[in-house]
């Protein structure tokens, strides 16, 4: 009978010992979200292309003026005597206007550049609070981007560049937030147009 009590108060102090070394076994919850699908369909995206190509409607029209300014001014130049007042000062104007024209394409390449440079990032922090406001509402321990490659690669540089940013490359069973974004970026850019 001893023995019987011994073997109990072993297998309940064995059981007791295991109860307190148990691990959630489920695993971290984890989403994905394709960022670059989000910067292509969200309404913002829609809105800003449509700006943009009113704004560089308006400066090609500008430069437009420009050319035609230039060309007219080229042959005026043709007619006038080489060398003589005229043609020395009507010569000076157009290599103002020429090289004005060449500086005002470089600017607008820039100032669009930034542009989009500043569009981007503020839609892309826009992106990063939604996805952790999606997050903490499901009870997500992680979220990751999720963009597939797109194929074929112009170079090897790019091709390399790929293969060492792209780092998801299996996703099954995580669950996706990319629309969700969306709609509530949407949401956000209705409540202010």
């Amino acid at each position: 009978m001893g023995c019987f009590i011994g073997v109990i108060f072993l297998s309940v102090g064995y059981e007791h010992s295991r109860a307190g070394q148990k691990v959630d076994t489920t695993g971290p919850k984890i989403g994905v979200i394709s960022v670059r699908k989000v910067l292509r369909n969200c309404k913002r995206s829609a809105k800003y292309k449509v700006e943009v190509l009113a704004d560089q409607g308006r400066k090609n029209a500008e430069l437009e003026k420009l050319s035609k300014e230039i060309e007219a001014q080229e042959a005026g130049l043709k007619v006038l005597k080489p060398g003589s007042a005229d043609y020395i000062a009507q010569l000076k104007e157009l290599i103002d206007k020429r090289y004005n024209l060449e500086a005002q394409q470089d600017f607008n390449k820039q100032q669009n550049a930034l542009k989009y440079h500043r569009w981007t990032e503020d839609l892309y922090k826009g992106i990063l609070q939604v996805t952790k406001d999606l997050a903490g509402q499901k009870g997500l321990d992680l979220v990751f981007g999720n963009d597939e490659p797109e194929f074929p690669v112009a170079s090897a540089e790019e091709l390399w560049m790929t293969i060492s940013t792209h780092k998801m490359l299996y996703s099954a069973g995580c669950l996706d937030l990319t629309n969700e974004v969306i709609a509530r970026l949407d949401a956000m850019e209705s409540a202010n147009p």
